[in-house]
């Protein structure tokens, strides 16, 4: 289920799982998918009904964060379902995934990033906070962490389009970077695009957290909120990075327990992968006042939209 490995370019080969076991498997995976896919759909369904929320930065970032989520845990799903099935992936359909899957697994973080700076310019500059951060400037920013992601896996194409056999693309393989992206050099260049940009995330949510903490000294509600949120954002990128530790976390376990192969694989892939996806509606669809209202309008129906009073 993972796409965004890197560093070691095999994996332990096993035999495949009994019928039994990996009908239960997918069951459950396809539960935890459409469960967060639901509460997320609600979510983009409240930002696109309700002017208010388009009309902020904040959620204009947030919400596209809960998409990238949607899209990214729904190829995952559908991947792992189809490893099951077919085991192997004709090249040419992998290739496809990974150019959704790939960027879309490096906006999270660079989002996160943007999210940092709109709640440090919001606390240190507020009265100027309108004018730097705007709708427009927020979609650009949008594009822009767009045009990175797909740094990530464009040259890897181009390289794989000019290198290898027609052939080769009609083959199947089990769908990992890895066997698709067989050029030399290939790993390196996505171990050093990753380290680069997520230190600079890391940088950008470690700055702005300080400078909302040493500014705001009055201690305001608002700064207070400003921090945790921030902080949250970090225990995000956190369990983000857990995509990039897959291979080498499932190795290492594997190596210390060589009897629990596929039991290994299923519970890193499913931490690495879900587990980001079900902070993201904590952040703002729980803490936020305003989603919080709509998003008990929706749950639990039955509540007129003019009962819902904004903050």
């Amino acid at each position: 289920m993972n796409f965004s490995s890197s560093g070691s370019n095999s994996t332990p080969v096993v035999a495949r799982e009994d019928l039994k076991t990996a009908i239960m498997k997918n069951i459950i995976t396809v539960t935890l998918c459409l469960s967060v896919n639901y509460i997320n759909a609600t979510l983009v369904y409240i930002f696109m009904k309700h002017e208010i929320f388009k009309m902020n930065p904040r959620y204009i970032l947030y919400i596209h964060l809960v998409i990238n989520d949607i899209i990214l845990l729904t190829l995952l799903t559908l991947i792992q379902l189809l490893i099951y099935i077919l085991y192997t992936l004709h090249v040419w359909l992998c290739i496809i995934f990974l150019l959704f899957s790939l960027p879309i697994n490096l906006n999270n973080p660079m989002t996160l990033a943007f999210m940092a700076i709109e709640c440090y310019v919001a606390v240190c500059f507020p009265l100027r906070h309108s004018q730097i951060i705007t709708v427009k400037k927020t979609y650009i920013a949008i594009a822009f962490i767009w045009l990175i992601s797909v740094q990530s896996v464009l040259p890897d194409l181009f390289v794989a389009l000019a290198t290898e056999r027609l052939d080769f693309f009609q083959s199947q393989v089990f769908c990992q970077r890895q066997d698709v992206f067989r050029f030399p050099g290939t790993d390196k260049k996505e171990t050093i695009f990753n380290a680069v940009l997520m230190g600079i995330v890391w940088l950008t949510l470690i700055y702005t957290y300080f400078k909302i903490l040493f500014t705001a000294k009055s201690a305001s509600a608002d700064a207070k909120k400003a921090r945790n949120t921030v902080l949250l954002h970090s225990f995000q990128l956190m369990l983000s990075m857990l995509t990039y530790l897959y291979i080498a976390l499932t190795i290492e376990l594997i190596s210390l327990f060589p009897q629990s192969v596929h039991a290994i694989r299923f519970a890193v892939a499913t931490i690495a992968n879900v587990m980001p996806r079900l902070v993201s509606p904590l952040v703002y669809g729980i803490r936020d006042k305003t989603f919080r209202k709509y998003l008990k309008m929706y749950f639990f129906c039955g509540r007129k939209s003019n009962d819902i009073q904004f903050t």
